[in-house]
């Protein structure tokens, strides 16, 4: 992969930070797997993390990403790690909160769709203006969008075929919680997610990347 117009310098963690990071999220992980309460579900749900690392892994020092990057990559895992162990409708931080905000159900299904276009929203923008010839501005933001959605979209087509496979052994995963809207709910969450993204952090990126003083 080659660098289609150069980054100055790109503010990546310390050693320090990196090793933190990389500790919380694998022992949550391997914790997780012992407190499972549906092992399907935590599959399910924690395949992207459990496929995520040693890829990560690999390209550390061929591809080292943003401070800011490595952080949401962190907290993604975090959210989808939790939702794996407790299943997203029984969720210990969900019920709070739920009671916290009177919800009418256990919410960390949005939390994490919210998550799922926060997070990949940064990394779309650090690709795309590493690696392609791409620039800031309106068409960038267009494309990132337009890549979350679609992500999203290929995320729920993923649920409807576990739904067809698993059957009611896929509930927990599903984390429908008995709204019909909830594939418009999750796609829509996804979307506010990746725009307010790109709305708070895109300047304090660019400064991690080298683009803006």
């Amino acid at each position: 992969m080659t660098i289609a117009h150069p980054i100055p310098s790109v503010q990546t963690p310390n050693r320090r930070e990196g090793a933190f990071l990389w500790l919380v999220v694998a022992v949550s992980l391997i914790h997780s797997f012992f407190i499972a309460r549906d092992r399907l579900t935590w599959g399910f749900e924690v395949f992207w993390v459990a496929l995520a690392l040693p890829g990560l892994a690999c390209c550390q020092k061929r591809l080292p990403l943003s401070r800011l990057l490595c952080w949401l990559l962190a907290i993604h895992a975090l959210v989808l790690i939790h939702g794996g162990a407790y299943t997203y409708a029984e969720t210990p931080l969900g019920f709070y909160l739920r009671d916290a905000f009177s919800f009418s159900r256990n919410p960390w299904d949005r939390v994490g769709h919210f998550v799922q276009g926060f997070e990949p929203a940064i990394l779309s923008r650090e690709l795309l203006l590493r690696f392609t010839p791409l620039k800031r501005g309106n068409l960038l933001i267009y494309i990132i969008l337009s890549i979350c959605l679609a992500f999203s979209a290929s995320f729920e087509l993923l649920e409807w075929g576990v739904a067809i496979v698993f059957g009611e052994d896929a509930e927990a995963f599903l984390a429908v919680q008995g709204d019909v809207w909830d594939t418009q709910w999750d796609m829509f969450l996804c979307l506010a997610g990746a725009s307010m993204s790109l709305l708070v952090l895109a300047r304090a990126h660019d400064r991690q990347l080298g683009l803006r003083k």
